[in-house]
């Protein structure tokens, strides 16, 4: 009887030891988000931090932000992280998010060739500056991706009174990709970008391209945090992604994001304690 109890509790003990290595192999999430956490080395930075001290990994699925906001509409991901609030309410509204929290911010800046075509290198008004190159035909280079960044684009030339849509010509290049390769292409063709500053403080091929309006209160670039909802999608791992979401919006994740710099340049500026950003 002793041996048969021995022999059961053995195997008890190896079918639970089973599934305790499974659910440490599962310890995982996946965080759909915009191109800019990722070419700006934010996630490089942050997420080992995050998995020292929960034991969480983290799978980043870098897309702009209204692709990942599809992603996550799908169920293939469990929390998202982009930077559009309009298109982070309308998510909410529709069901598929459980709450938004604002993580942190920094803004957008207008990239160009220092020899300044359009003329426009020093001004603060973004809006006149879309205004001159549109008027001169300057080379633009647009994501089109529906990121976060080409959402603000558009509502910028909208502020311009400019209909991009029917007044782009040839100057005007859509290229469907992330903040990295179109500061690339703009790089290579001598061309004006709306980049988030963060991918430009991490971005080596500058070639011959500048900062060249900065400082509109138009740039300013929220970032915020949504759980996907798990009543829409039961796959999503509510409870691990939430562990992200409340180390990101602590003051320990907050610090660590506000200690990310490149050559002392800060990235990101944390602001969870603003409920309205």
């Amino acid at each position: 009887m002793n041996l048969r109890r021995s022999l059961i509790a053995l195997t008890a003990l190896t079918l639970l030891g089973g599934i305790n290595v499974a659910s440490a192999q599962d310890k995982s999430i996946v965080v759909a988000s915009t191109t800019s956490t990722q070419d700006s080395g934010l996630f490089g930075y942050l997420l080992p931090l995050f998995k020292a001290k929960t034991g969480i990994e983290v799978k980043v699925v870098a897309q702009g932000t209204g692709q990942a906001l599809d992603t996550a509409r799908r169920g293939d991901a469990d929390v998202v992280f982009v930077h559009a609030k309009s298109a982070e309410e309308k998510f909410l509204s529709e069901g598929f998010g459980v709450k938004r929290y604002p993580v942190m911010y920094n803004d957008f800046i207008l990239i160009g060739p220092k020899s300044d075509p359009a003329g426009i290198k020093g001004t603060k008004d973004i809006v006149a500056a879309l205004k001159t190159i549109k008027a001169k035909d300057a080379p633009f280079i647009s994501r089109g991706d529906r990121s976060g960044t080409h959402i603000a684009e558009q509502k910028l030339w909208k502020a311009a009174d400019i209909d991009i849509a029917k007044d782009k010509g040839p100057w005007y290049k859509e290229i469907g990709q992330g903040m990295g390769a179109a500061l690339n292409m703009a790089s290579a063709a001598n061309s004006y970008v709306l980049s988030d500053r963060g991918t430009w403080l991490h971005f080596k091929n500058r070639g011959d391209l500048a900062i060249l309006v900065e400082g509109d209160k138009r740039l300013f670039n929220q970032y915020g945090v949504m759980l996907v909802n798990p009543q829409k999608h039961a796959t999503v791992k509510a409870d691990l992604g939430q562990q992200f979401i409340d180390w990101l919006v602590s003051p320990e994740g907050q610090k660590a994001i506000a200690g990310y710099k490149i050559n002392g340049d800060q990235l990101f500026y944390p602001n969870a304690e603003e409920p309205n950003a």
